[in-house]
C-alpha cells in the first residue's frame, strides 16, 4: 500500500550559481518538478510513494528516472516517450532576489501524458493522491489529470492539491484561474501561498484560508507566506506557524513542495481525517513542515534538498 501517489510534472530545474559582467548565468542543473519534490519528502520521512508522469528517453528522462528510484520513489508509473524532450526549467533571479522561471515545455514530456497511459493501479493502491496545476496548462494532460482525479475520488482516496502558480506556462491568466479553482474544487487538503490566495481571491491570509472552506470541499488549508511562516486552519480550529530562524538561505526552490509532503507525512500519522485535527495536532504538523522546508532552503535543488532528519 502507497501512502501518497502524485501526478503532475518531473523535469530538470537549471538554477543560478553566478552572474558574469554582462549579465549571464552560469546554471546548476538539479531534479525537480513539485509533485516529485513533494514525494521526496514523503519517501525520506518513511513513507511509501509513487509517480505518475512523463519523461523523455533522452539523457535528463534516464536521469530523472534513476534519482527518483535513488529517493525511494516507486517509478513504474512514469512513461518513457521518445518523440518529446524532458522539461527543463530556468530559475533566475530579478533585481530585488526574487525568482523569475522560465520553461522548455513546448511542447514538454510531462504535457504529453494521456489517461490510457497510466498505471491505475498505483491509484489503487494508495491512501493519498496529490496533483497540482501545472498539469492544468493544456492538452492532453489536462484532460489526464481530470480523469485520473475523478478515479480517485471515485476509490475514496485523500485528494491533496497544491495550485502552484506558475505565469509563464499559461497564455491566459483568466484560464489559470479557472483551473486553479477547480483543482479547489476536488481537494480534500490544500497547500497554498499567500500570493496565489491573492491572486485567486484578492484577499489576505486568513480571509482567503476562510473563504476556501466556505466556498468549496476543501477539509484543511495550509497557507504559506515565505519567511513570514505559515497559517493553518480547518472547521474547528486554525493558528500561524513561523518559519525557521537562524538559517542561511541559498536556493528557496521546492521548498513549498517539500513543506506540502512534509504536512501530509505528518497529517498520515495522526491517522485521523484533516477536519478531525485540534489545534495542538495542526501545529505539529505545520511546525514539522516549516522546520522541514526551511532546511531544505539551504542547500540547492528541489528533490536533492529534502533534510535527512527535522531536529
Amino acid at each position: 500500500m502507497y501512502d501518497v501517489v502524485a501526478l503532475g510534472e518531473l523535469l530538470i530545474d537549471f538554477t543560478t550559481q553566478s552572474v558574469d559582467p554582462d549579465g549571464y548565468p552560469s546554471m546548476t542543473a538539479h531534479p525537480g518538478g513539485a509533485p516529485a519534490n513533494f514525494l521526496a519528502a514523503i519517501a525520506k520521512f518513511g513513507g511509501k510513494a509513487g509517480m505518475l508522469g512523463k519523461v523523455g528517453t533522452d539523457t535528463f528522462g534516464k536521469l530523472l528516472t534513476s534519482t527518483l528510484r535513488g529517493a525511494g520513489i516507486e517509478t513504474k508509473g512514469l512513461v518513457a516517450a521518445d518523440d518529446v524532450f524532458t522539461t527543463l526549467a530556468f530559475v533566475t533571479l530579478d533585481a530585488n532576489g526574487d525568482r523569475e522561471f522560465a520553461f522548455a515545455r513546448k511542447p514538454g514530456a510531462d504535457t504529453q501524458l494521456t489517461f490510457e497511459e497510466l498505471d491505475l493501479s498505483l491509484i489503487d493502491e494508495t491512501q493519498v493522491f496529490h496533483f497540482g496545476t501545472l498539469s492544468l496548462t493544456g492538452e492532453p494532460v489536462r484532460t489526464t489529470t481530470y480523469r485520473a482525479v475523478e478515479y480517485a475520488k471515485a476509490h475514496g482516496k485523500l485528494v491533496t492539491y497544491d495550485p502552484n502558480l506558475r505565469k509563464p506556462l499559461w497564455n491566459d491568466l483568466n484560464e489559470a484561474k479557472e483551473q486553479m479553482l477547480w483543482g479547489l474544487a476536488q481537494a480534500d487538503v490544500v497547500k497554498i501561498s499567500d500570493e496565489e490566495v491573492e491572486f485567486l481571491f484578492g484577499l489576505g491570509v486568513r480571509e482567503g484560508a476562510q473563504y476556501i472552506l466556505d466556498h468549496f470541499p476543501v477539509k484543511l488549508v495550509f497557507v504559506t507566506c515565505g519567511a513570514d511562516g505559515c497559517w493553518f486552519q480547518n472547521r474547528s480550529a486554525s493558528g500561524h506557524v513561523d518559519s525557521l530562524k537562524g538559517i542561511t538561505v541559498v536556493d528557496t526552490t521546492g521548498a513549498g513542495d517539500i513543506f506540502g509532503g512534509s504536512a501530509v507525512w505528518k497529517l498520515l500519522q495522526t491517522g485521523k481525517a484533516p477536519e478531525d485535527l485540534g489545534e495542538a495536532e495542526l501545529r505539529e504538523i505545520v511546525s514539522f513542515a516549516c522546520r522541514a522546508a526551511g532546511l531544505s532552503t539551504t542547500k540547492h535543488g528541489g528533490i536533492s534538498s529534502v533534510p535527512d532528519s527535522i531536529s
